[in-house]
């Protein structure tokens, strides 16, 4: 493998009314869609950070929104398109670039905001270390990053993404793949109400709630 993995992150755009939107009762729309891009920003700051390799977003709804334009500008990452279909095929399509241009890729999504610059670089270790996969299970029963050094479909497809069984479904399809396999410290997810009261009660996410982070 070369010497760099590379980093990508699947985001999208912070538009009011189509993120976060199970915290619109709580922030309403304009408040949730604030948030989700804190955390874009908190995640492509923190894999840049890494210094891990080249940081990719993965962007939806278009890479020519005003949104990613900016985050280009001012964090260094490319732009690219997550394209159609559902989550396990975007994210096939991504990690399939990703390894066939350096070997190995570590993709996430920007739902966490408690990785840390230390996570990437475990990830990227261990996939140079030989380790076929790599999961960040989160508490919620799904996983929160997914690092890779070979694809197959079957990770990918059939899976109810957003369910509590997507990381015991996706373990047991790597058993079956007789992979080599390892597993980070578990996370948590700012997805749903109750999660507000976890984030808010966290100094060290507290830059997540300011009006003026940028």
């Amino acid at each position: 493998m070369d010497a760099e993995v590379c980093i990508q992150v699947f985001a999208r755009a912070p538009e009011i009314g189509f993120t976060k939107t199970r915290l619109i009762p709580s922030l309403g729309a304009a408040g949730a869609a604030a948030l989700h891009e804190r955390l874009v920003r908190r995640t492509l700051r923190t894999t840049v950070d890494a210094r891990v390799g080249p940081v990719q977003a993965w962007c939806t709804p278009s890479r020519d929104h005003g949104f990613f334009a900016d985050c280009a500008a001012r964090y260094g990452v490319t732009l690219h398109e997550q394209g159609d279909g559902d989550l396990g095929i975007r994210m096939e399509r991504a990690l399939t670039a990703g390894i066939a241009a350096f070997g190995g890729a570590v993709l996430v999504g920007c739902d966490c905001p408690a990785f840390s610059k230390e996570d990437f670089r475990e990830a990227a270790r261990l996939l140079k270390s030989g380790v076929d996969v790599v999961m960040t299970p989160a508490e919620d029963g799904g996983y929160t990053l997914i690092a890779a050094s070979r694809v197959d479909p079957s990770l990918f497809t059939g899976i109810a993404w957003g369910g509590d069984e997507v990381m015991t479904v996706t373990r047991k399809r790597l058993r079956v793949l007789q992979w080599n396999f390892r597993e980070m410290r578990a996370l948590w997810d700012v997805d749903r109400p109750e999660d507000l009261a976890r984030l808010q009660g966290d100094p060290q996410f507290d830059e997540l709630l300011l009006a003026d982070f940028p």
